[in-house]
């Protein structure tokens, strides 16, 4: 039943996701994806993926700073310290349980890249990341969103390639 439970939250959490790719505003955007991702953690919570649930509530986190205009150098470098900690703590799937630590941490540091072509990769690669994850914890409905991000960025990479 917690499966269930888990993929119904978890598409809620997908759709909010698609959602934020209309909105225009950056401030709307930001608070949007906080829910978003504060679905996410409940899902995790219940297939029992809790890095994944660590590292979505510390993404919360850094929404919130980002959407102050607080996330700086020192703040980037306590929130994965934090996250690599907790994660280490509380991570019950070995190494596929590292992966969203490694998208976060690969995000969080490299969020402001100013090439797109660069930027789609990074959203590729932690899309993929999550996906192997999800897939792990039985979070279907998230795989299936991963997955379609992925492509969805693979087709722009490639336009933009041209």
């Amino acid at each position: 039943m917690n499966i269930v439970i888990g993929n119904i939250i978890a598409l809620i959490a997908s759709l909010l996701m698609v959602y934020t790719g209309v909105l225009k505003n950056k401030k709307r955007i930001i608070c949007l994806q906080t829910i978003q991702i504060g679905f996410f953690v409940i899902s995790n919570l219940f297939l029992k993926g809790f890095s994944g649930a660590i590292v979505n509530a510390v993404s919360m986190f850094r929404n919130i700073l980002s959407y102050k205009g607080l996330l700086k150098l020192k703040e980037k470098i306590i929130i994965t310290v934090i996250t690599i900690i907790l994660v280490l703590l509380f991570n019950n799937y070995g190494v596929i349980g590292l992966l969203p630590l490694i998208s976060m941490i690969s995000y969080i540091w490299l969020m402001n890249i100013n090439d797109i072509k660069k930027f789609k990769i990074l959203i590729i690669f932690t899309m993929l990341l999550w996906l192997i994850y999800d897939f792990f914890i039985k979070s279907y409905t998230s795989t299936i969103f991963d997955f379609f991000t992925i492509i969805a960025n693979l087709i722009t990479l490639f336009k933009l390639k041209k």
